[in-house]
């Protein structure tokens, strides 16, 4: 807990932490968007393929297609899965290098010289998964749709104006806010499980590795366990 506050206290120089929180939101959200791209595009596409496969009953109207892709993409997929992804690739890469930077003994140098190591490399990290992760979480939104409708379309199984009108069938403005506030969670809870084992990592290489691991898993289960309380808080 000291920890949290020491990282949030106010930074020495706000051009460093300017620069430090553009390049953050570079390494952290603009690299990240490739891996949600391909991902979003075909779990749309899967979740609309199983719909329709499933549409046995008669008295569902088509386009409870639309709108279950719509519903599931939204509440759970995009929120959720993606942030489990994201886990793996950023935790990953947080925790390798601020546990590089502390096995090579950097950061006892930026301690000598009277840095505050942890607003000086973990604020930036936090700010910037915080702002850019919702950012990344509308852009799997748009992509799974995308994907659902191509992959109906392409198939023969449904039509395009069908499709749309499930998209736009009981549509509530707070389930997006619903997913985005799981996002911003979801993100401050990655990238500081990630800088806490990098951290506190100590030893060599080998141990580096087994930091990110951990915090990967850690990381895993607290958006599991946070996801299941938001929805408990915010849905019901």
């Amino acid at each position: 807990m000291n920890m949290i506050w020491i990282v949030f206290s106010v930074p020495e120089k706000w051009g460093v932490f300017r620069e430090r929180l553009f390049h953050e939101i570079k390494f952290i959200g603009i690299n990240s968007i490739p891996i949600v791209a391909l991902m979003s595009t075909f779990m749309g596409g899967v979740i609309a393929l199983q719909t329709a496969s499933n549409m046995d009953s008669p008295l569902l109207p088509e386009y409870t297609i639309g709108y279950i892709t719509r519903s599931s993409t939204i509440l759970e997929f995009s929120p959720t899965i993606i942030s489990l992804i994201l886990a793996g690739k950023v935790g990953s890469n947080v925790a390798s290098e601020i546990g590089t930077m502390k096995t090579t003994e950097q950061i006892d140098a930026l301690e000598i010289m009277g840095v505050n190591s942890l607003t000086f490399l973990v604020l930036p990290k936090i700010m910037g998964s915080v702002f850019f992760f919702p950012i990344l979480i509308i852009f799997s939104m748009g992509l799974s749709l995308v994907g659902g409708w191509l992959s109906l379309t392409l198939s023969g199984l449904a039509s395009t104006e069908t499709y749309i009108v499930g998209i736009r069938s009981f549509f509530e403005i707070g389930n997006v806010v619903y997913a985005l506030v799981k996002t911003v969670v979801f993100a401050f809870l990655i990238v500081s499980i990630a800088s806490f084992y990098g951290y506190y990592t100590k030893g060599g290489a080998l141990d580096v590795g087994k930091s990110a691991t951990r915090a990967v898993v850690s990381a895993s289960i607290a958006i599991l366990i946070a996801n299941f309380i938001l929805t408990q808080m915010i849905l019901l």
